[in-house]
């Protein structure tokens, strides 16, 4: 599947924020790429570019395609609540998107890797797929033969279990999902409402 492998700073100035993380070359250069930088007059943004653009920061965020973005659109369109918020409820809940966020991976696309890889169970058994959606009361965890991958061990002495909806159990390298998490505890700076309105067009 074709996923964008060039460079992560660039689309982070893009957005004019660390959208993949801490990043020390964005923070170097936190303005616009392109040879003129800071110093080429940009014409004010239209809504409409605005609405895009805050599409384009998700899918780069969460590291999923048009095609995906949309059939989750859909699917939290169906839902009962607030579209957007269910939108990133959805995302959140990819399981590629789980093993980053209880550190197990130090990136998104780590974590993508591993899950391709066949390093991560799902309620014991292997699954090797990204976009697998979980539900609470889900165990998602290291496979046994891979708990020794240096990879997993770095990324798991740098990280802290901070996510009041996530249990991490160190000694078996798993975690839980508790509960769906309320909007205001996702950190990212997202402004949903901007997605729902480009698609109610």
């Amino acid at each position: 599947m074709a996923r964008y492998i060039g460079p992560s700073t660039k689309i982070a100035r893009k957005f004019g924020e660390p959208i993949f993380g801490p990043d020390k070359n964005f923070e170097k250069r936190n303005y616009p790429p392109g040879q003129h930088g800071l110093s080429k007059k940009r014409a004010k943004t239209s809504e409409y570019g605005m609405q895009l653009k805050e599409k384009q920061k998700v899918k780069y965020t969460y590291g999923v395609l048009e095609r995906q973005f949309r059939n989750l659109f859909e699917t939290a369109s169906k839902m009962k609540g607030i579209k957007g918020e269910n939108l990133i409820l959805l995302l959140e809940s990819r399981l590629d998107n789980m093993v980053f966020r209880l550190g197990i991976a130090p990136s998104r696309a780590a974590a993508r890797q591993l899950v391709n890889h066949h390093h991560i169970i799902l309620n014991g058994k292997v699954c090797s797929i990204p976009s697998a959606q979980t539900k609470p009361g889900d165990i998602i965890g290291v496979r046994e033969r891979s708990k020794s991958l240096e990879a997993v061990q770095d990324s798991l002495a740098a990280s802290a279990n901070k996510y009041a909806w996530l249990e991490w159990d160190a000694a078996n390298m798993t975690g839980k999902y508790l509960n769906v998490p309320a909007r205001t505890d996702i950190p990212e700076n997202i402004n949903e409402q901007l997605i729902v309105e480009l698609y109610s067009k």
